[in-house]
């Protein structure tokens, strides 16, 4: 009975650290989602009044449709920075939970396979038909654990080839537009 106690508590204790482990992992993102969040709010004003006082500048509509041109294209790219940057903070704060449930299922596993084998060792006759049910639900969830694993991996490839294609499209985008305004 001690055993059993002693496995309940070291669980419970694997448990809490993996509690802990995520929700560290989840602070510290949304800290630095919220520092982001600042660094790009103060560089839009400072830009938005900037922009503001060499539009307000402007001396007749020529040179106000060449000032308006000429501030759409940082505007677009630090919009493509910013997205970059909670894509890469995303993507971070992914990987560490992803570590972290590995590594926890990975030691679940392990314990259940030899407390499996170490059940059907002691079994009576016919517990063996109850180990076998029960490494073969291990197996299935194994094999679920790992399909869940490369469905995450390959929607995180897409999100960054997408990431990837929308950020060419618009780096083009703006390209073709201040050279048609320059002709």
């Amino acid at each position: 009975m001690s055993t059993n106690l002693d496995q309940l508590a070291a669980a419970q204790k694997a448990n809490t650290e993996v509690m802990m482990t995520l929700m560290r992992t989840a602070f510290e993102g949304m800290e630095k989602l919220a520092a982001l969040n600042m660094a790009a709010s103060r560089e839009f004003f400072n830009a938005s009044v900037a922009n503001a006082q060499q539009i307000l500048a402007a001396k007749d509509a020529q040179e106000l449709a060449k000032i308006n041109a000429s501030l759409s294209q940082p505007n677009v790219q630090k919009l493509m920075e910013y997205s970059r940057s909670v894509y890469d903070l995303v993507t971070q704060m992914q990987q560490e939970v992803t570590t972290a449930m590995n590594s926890q299922y990975s030691d679940f596993s392990k314990k259940a396979s030899a407390t499996i084998e170490k059940t059907s060792a002691q079994a009576p006759v016919g517990g063996d038909v109850f180990a076998a049910a029960m490494k073969s639900m291990l197996d299935a969830t194994n094999q679920a654990f790992g399909n869940m694993q490369n469905m995450a991996r390959q929607m995180t490839e897409i999100a960054d080839a997408n990431l990837q294609a929308a950020s060419s499209a618009t780096a083009k985008a703006v390209g073709s537009t201040a050279a048609g305004k320059k002709k």
